[in-house]
């Protein structure tokens, strides 16, 4: 099956989680597009809605918003996501992968949308350690 890291972005408070998804949760996001808000429920944020942003696959290359599929293309970009440029009027020819999430994506990245009743630190606070 498919294995996502997911790092979600709270606009808010300017921090980031790391949300690992497995299973359904990862099955969940096949399919998808960047862009897409999606039930936060799937990764047991309840009442959570979460935006697709963006994505990498496994060799670290980026997902562009306007390029259709989920295949890895080369395509000759002057600015954006995948290249940014040096000097004015510079061109290059990029490998960049489109906006549909397939199982090559290794990391998705996500923002919070639309908030639930308990704050995203209830989630992700780690378990403090006993006092010796």
């Amino acid at each position: 099956m498919v294995d996502f890291k997911i790092i979600l972005s709270d606009p808010d408070t300017g921090r980031s989680y790391k949300i690992d998804a497995t299973g359904p949760a990862a099955g969940a996001l096949i399919g998808k597009r960047i862009g897409d808000e999606i039930d936060g429920g799937v990764f047991g944020l309840a009442g959570y809605t979460i935006k697709i942003t963006g994505g990498t696959d496994r060799t670290g290359i980026p997902a562009r918003r306007d390029l259709p599929g989920p295949a890895r293309r080369r395509i000759l970009l002057s600015e954006g996501v995948g290249f940014h440029p040096v000097m004015e009027g510079q061109r290059r020819r990029k490998s960049v992968r489109g906006n549909e999430i397939s199982a090559d994506f290794v990391q998705i990245n996500a923002a919070v949308k639309q908030r639930g009743a308990k704050p995203l630190t209830e989630y992700f606070e780690e378990p403090k350690a006993a006092a010796e």
